[in-house]
């Protein structure tokens, strides 16, 4: 199998004669929400460009993340919805909300296409001019520059919003920080946690022995107290298509730099009596699945992604081939490992990768699952306290309604026994997302939007950072600039009242107006009070 081009980051050099493009907007990452961002602005009137930093367009809705988390269908709207209702013509039906990698890949190219936005692939972002506060241009390591009246970050971990001096974080705040309920560290719940007391030592019951692969935390005294902040974020994994069709189906290969030790917990906790790695198969049409992580030990690398969000592109690079080599590695060692028990390697192996996704990068998705990197702070940060209802905002600029969900921050080992840390999974009510959020503080700058890396506590970002409501932001953000630009005004300064018109025009959904019926936590509410 061929994984030469599976890379994040593979420097370029200094082209002799740098490009230099100069649009009203310009927009970084080809992601979901930069793509409906371009879209909008140049719907609008605006001309665009997309700079991406990688080879593929679509994000992680192109690379594997087939069962989108779309929550109440009915908050979605405008080029959310219209993607869905494009894959429904791709499948010949209405609306389709699981798709194919290659489905997802198909309808975003042909929107590019359609709205004649050009991508320009490979560029990673070097530099960021600024006088007054504004964006002037951009240049990236290839020596191309970018010029634009304003710029959209819609990268997954705001590299751009980073390197313009916006204040952002990275981690868990405490709950102390926003008042909140459900953000820092995170023990009790029950979520995707190891079933059975698991020894952590490679000699059980030895702790001169050291600890099993995979163990990030030792130190009794690290654990730190319920709600307390730290740097640590949750962990990624590859979204990864699979088949039993044995006419697509390529077996599970041996993965480069193969350690069978890595999975050593895995295997112990098979023989405790626990099989449920691959338990999260959520099935696509044509006979393909999207497998997530479930369980106490599965696809998440827990605690093997705390340099992402700063680190610099070799950094990164590495974290990448380390997760893939995991994660791959974990399914060649299912299959093929002596030690598992016939029977588990027998389902195993009736799974491979599908041959026709993802031709170019070895039958492999070709982006990681950043879950979470950097993020904003601006006039307003998005928390639990909306997420539950308790607050809302006036300045809508569309509708999250998924659980607050953080999976596991680090796996750690407490009396004896290994445990993972951090998953949170809270019902919400669907909840309006503020303009305010997307856009930085006026004194730090006034042509920048920020739809991904949004202004958000850790646990209200849990419940946002899903791709269909990164559309809906991104398209919203595209609407918010092309004002600024007709109005020859700041971001900041854009009327409200001119900018909800403007979505409601579009399709947006801004308010979320259905019964108790439709909503978990007024339910909840409703329950708790008859009892």
């Amino acid at each position: 199998m061929d994984f030469s081009n599976l890379h994040y980051y593979v420097p370029t050099p200094k082209a002799i004669k740098p490009r230099v493009m100069e649009r009203d907007l310009i927009v970084y990452g080809a992601t979901p929400a930069g793509i409906t961002a371009a879209i909008q602005a140049k719907r609008m009137g605006l001309s665009v460009a997309i700079a991406e930093f990688g080879k593929n367009v679509g994000g992680i809705t192109a690379s594997g993340l087939g069962a989108s988390d779309s929550g109440a269908k009915e908050a979605i709207g405008g080029l959310s919805r219209e993607f869905f209702q494009e894959l429904g013509k791709y499948y010949g039906t209405d609306e389709q909300w699981t798709f194919e990698p290659k489905a997802a890949k198909y309808v975003f190219e042909k929107w590019l296409k359609d709205y004649e936005i050009e991508v320009f692939f490979s560029q990673h972002l070097e530099e960021v001019k600024i006088e007054h506060g504004k964006i002037n241009e951009i240049r990236m390591e290839d020596g191309t520059t970018y010029k634009g009246a304003f710029f959209i970050d819609a990268s997954y971990e705001g590299d751009l919003m980073a390197k313009a001096g916006v204040s952002y974080f990275v981690g868990r705040e405490s709950n102390a920080t926003y008042k909140e309920t459900y953000n820092g560290i995170q023990f009790g719940h029950p979520h995707h946690q190891f079933e059975k007391w698991i020894d952590p030592y490679v000699i059980e019951g030895n702790p001169s022995s050291g600890v099993l692969p995979g163990i990030t935390e030792t130190n009794q005294e690290t654990l730190g107290y319920q709600g307390q902040g730290d740097h640590r974020i949750q962990a990624f994994n590859f979204r990864i298509c699979l088949t039993k069709n044995p006419d697509n189906r390529i077996p599970f290969p041996k993965p480069p730099a193969y350690n069978p030790e890595r999975y050593a917990l895995l295997l112990r906790y098979i023989h405790a009596g626990v099989w449920d790695a691959m338990n999260l198969h959520t099935l696509l049409p044509n006979g393909k699945t999207d497998l997530n992580n479930y369980g106490g030990f599965s696809t998440d690398h827990i605690g093997m992604n705390y340099e992402w969000p700063e680190g610099n592109y070799q950094t990164r690079e590495k974290i990448f081939q380390d997760h893939f080599t995991y994660n791959l590695g974990m399914l060649y060692f299912l299959a093929n490992n002596e030690q598992v028990p016939q029977m588990i390697r027998d389902e195993v192996s009736e799974w491979g990768l599908a041959k026709d996704e993802f031709v170019g990068t070895g039958h492999w998705p070709h982006q990681l699952y950043i879950r979470e990197a950097r993020r904003m702070l601006a006039d307003y940060v998005m928390t639990d306290h909306n997420c539950l209802g308790e607050l809302s905002v006036e300045d809508s600029i569309g509708i999250a309604s998924y659980q607050m969900d953080s999976h596991h921050c680090r796996r750690l080992m407490i009396d004896g026994r290994v445990y993972n840390e951090g998953d949170v999974e809270i019902p919400i009510s669907p909840y309006p997302i503020s303009y305010r959020s997307i856009r930085p503080k006026a004194e730090e700058c006034i042509n920048l939007l920020v739809p991904v890396c949004l202004s958000s506590s850790h646990i209200a970002y849990g419940s946002i950072r899903m791709e269909p409501v990164f559309m809906i932001l991104g398209q919203s953000a595209g609407a918010a600039a092309a004002l600024a630009h007709q109005n020859n005004t700041t971001v900041q300064a854009i009327p409200y009242e001119q900018l909800k018109k403007q979505l409601l025009d579009y399709g947006q959904v801004l308010e979320w107006d259905h019964s108790i019926e439709d909503d978990p936590i007024l339910r909840m509410k409703e329950t708790f009070g008859k009892q």
